[in-house]
């Protein structure tokens, strides 16, 4: 898929929330720095989840039907970092986390909730930044098992399991 160039400054997320932690054991990060070193680190894709969290109601029948279920949870935490991208109604975000998930929606063209692209990063650090990479995108797959192998199917058709997602080519 094509290469994404999203320009975000290390400085701007100093103050923004790092991780949020989800019931069932999954963490989510809400800091692309964060979810982009652990990515690197580990050699795994980043999971970026664009949510309405206190008004969508598909975003929440997701989290709820696949996203707290053994089968998700077990595959997401051994396959995927993933990353919370809130652009919620009532709830206030930090200034910096609301422009940071701004930017990643204009980069990935989101136009609807929910919306998951799968992707990697690499940071320029003479200019702070980043190329993603895109993997591909899904909506909203009903069921824990069909949620799990609709990602799974994604990352193995582009062959990401056995790539290091900062070595990945489009």
């Amino acid at each position: 898929m094509k290469n994404l160039v999203l320009v975000l400054f290390v400085s701007l997320f100093l103050s923004a929330p790092v991780v949020k932690a989800n019931e069932g054991g999954l963490t989510w990060y809400t800091n692309l720095d964060s979810a982009v070193a652990l990515s690197n680190e580990t050699k795994k894709p980043i999971f970026g989840f664009f949510t309405g969290s206190d008004w969508c109601g598909w975003c929440i029948k997701l989290q709820r039907e696949v996203f707290a279920k053994p089968a998700f949870i077990e595959w997401a935490s051994a396959n995927v970092i993933l990353l919370e991208l809130d652009f919620p109604r009532t709830k206030v975000l930090p200034a910096e986390l609301k422009e940071q998930n701004q930017k990643l929606q204009v980069a990935f063209g989101v136009q609807g909730f929910p919306t998951i692209w799968v992707f990697t990063a690499a940071k320029d650090e003479a200019t702070q930044n980043y190329q993603l990479t895109a993997w591909g995108k899904l909506g909203y797959p009903s069921g824990a098992e069909k949620g799990k192998e609709e990602v799974k199917f994604l990352l193995d058709a582009e062959g990401v399991m056995a790539k290091n997602p900062t070595k990945a080519s489009n």
